[in-house]
């Protein structure tokens, strides 16, 4: 049902889209009959005539009575009709030109009110999409907005309204950021991971999302064999939230499974073919490739470069317990030192 819905909506839309023309306006219509017929085309739904009548009274009576209302009204025309970049350029012309004007706390509000409808569009309203996975560009621009009303007109009419949906966005931003630490912990990027949970307890305080960054922090420092920050957080994730999901019988469980991080080879073999041995804790590939770079230029170094008896200790861990020279053998060699 909902998927016709949407088809019957998309034919609509392309057919008024086809028919649709811009609208003559009669060049006789004085300040106030243009303004009646714009207010008479709000009443009745009709955004595009409504908006076309604003800004020829706009310009056709640039210092009449009406200029700046038909500027506040040109800001709700173009929301109402689904052009929210207009609404914003119309809304930061009105309080650029105005900043004095007794309504122009309505014009941050319909500025905020753009944003936070931005990305509610046709098919969201349709379809259970979740917000907190979607890009918050449009959510943190709108909490910005209101956070500028509610902090330069405290008193306003729309203040209250306002403080309601920061709070709502704050949640959605903080709830953003646990998805993105969630994602960093399934690609082990536990530092990454760890800075996001940080990110989260400290700057969205009292919002639901608080425990799953101290969550998010728990695991990320005991993936990294940090186990005092580890134990920190834990103690402050029982203490604060003893009934969170990752907290089963007294004991954090982890949400990710830890990563096997063997080859191929290993994985196929079972373990009979280590390519390369385990990673000791805390270390990474790209650490020991870097350890490796190191010395190879440090023995590429000639002889005669090196400080006195330098050469003499390099000798020394090429060879054995009994002081000959390491030797490989030959099915060392044929298996690529595999089985060595």
């Amino acid at each position: 049902m909902q998927v016709k819905h949407l088809l019957l909506i998309a034919i609509l839309g392309l057919t008024v889209a086809c028919s649709s023309k811009k609208e003559v306006i009669d060049e006789n219509l004085s300040e106030v009959e243009l303004y009646q017929q714009a207010q008479a085309d709000l009443d009745n739904n009709s955004y595009n005539s409504a908006t076309e009548k604003l800004k020829a009274l706009e310009s056709r009576y640039p210092f009449g009575r009406y200029a700046d209302q038909a500027q506040l009204e040109l800001i709700y025309a173009n929301y109402k009709n689904g052009e929210p970049e207009a609404a914003k350029s119309a809304a930061e012309r009105f309080i650029r030109l105005h900043p004095q004007h007794p309504n122009v706390d309505y014009a941050y509000y319909l500025k905020g009110l753009t944003s936070f409808d931005q990305d509610v569009g046709i098919i969201a309203r349709f379809l259970p999409l979740d917000q907190t996975k979607r890009d918050p560009g449009a959510a943190r621009d709108s909490y910005n907005e209101f956070a500028q009303l509610t902090s330069r007109y405290p008193n306003s009419r729309y203040a209250p309204d306002a403080k309601q949906r920061m709070i709502y966005l704050r949640n959605l931003l903080a709830a953003y950021e646990i998805h993105v630490a969630d994602y960093y912990l399934t690609r082990q990027a536990y530092v990454a991971a760890a800075n996001r949970g940080r990110y989260v307890v400290e700057n969205f305080q009292e919002t639901p999302s608080v425990g799953d960054g101290l969550a998010v922090m728990v695991e990320a420092y005991q993936r990294l064999h940090l186990d005092d920050l580890a134990d920190t957080s834990l103690q402050v994730l029982k203490t604060n939230y003893p009934d969170h999901p990752q907290l089963v019988d007294g004991k954090f469980e982890a949400r990710t499974a830890e990563a096997d991080n063997r080859s191929w080879l290993s994985k196929a073999t079972l373990g009979l073919i280590e390519s390369r041995p385990p990673l000791p804790p805390g270390q990474t590939r790209a650490n020991q490739d870097v350890i490796k770079q190191y010395q190879d230029a440090k023995e590429a170094i000639p002889a005669d470069l090196l400080p006195e008896n330098q050469s003499a200790d390099e000798e020394k861990k090429n060879d054995d317990d009994d002081g000959t020279p390491k030797s490989r053998s030959i099915f060392s060699y044929m298996t690529f030192g595999l089985f060595d």
